[in-house]
């Protein structure tokens, strides 16, 4: 069972946005799958480094789209992406010392974290994008 599933309610109504929120989906459906199969330890670093190198990149391509439309709430958008960004990175500085594992709790975390700000913040910059000739 998935942990996350893609459909409509999740579209900012712009493709190249919601074609990378898929991925950080899938994503997270393959941590959920390597822990929920007992193989955590051999594939959770490198899916970690995915996740975090993936939303790092996807940041930076919804601000500058965001930047380059005149986005009014680009600044408070940005500081949320800073704020997952750290907490991400920190859990992956931990897991990597042997300080904590990959569980439940985190990967509720996150699903909860993307999902929240997708259906919250980025559907909010959708039709902003739209009026702007973004699709």
């Amino acid at each position: 069972m998935a942990l996350l599933t893609w459909n409509d309610k999740f579209s900012v109504r712009v493709q190249t946005m919601d074609d990378q929120h898929v991925v950080l989906f899938e994503t997270l459906n393959d941590l959920h799958a390597a822990m929920m199969k007992g193989k955590a330890q051999a594939l959770t670093c490198p899916l970690l480094h995915k996740l975090v190198d993936y939303t790092r990149d996807h940041f930076s391509a919804e601000e500058a789209m965001m930047a380059a439309a005149g986005y009014p709430k680009l600044a408070a958008h940005r500081a949320k992406h800073r704020e997952l960004t750290g907490q991400v990175e920190q859990f992956v500085t931990r897991f990597e010392r042997g300080e904590i594992a990959l569980n439940v709790q985190l990967l509720n975390f996150l699903r909860d974290w993307l999902t929240n700000h997708i259906q919250g913040e980025d559907q909010q910059y959708g039709p902003w994008l739209n009026e702007r000739g973004v699709r």
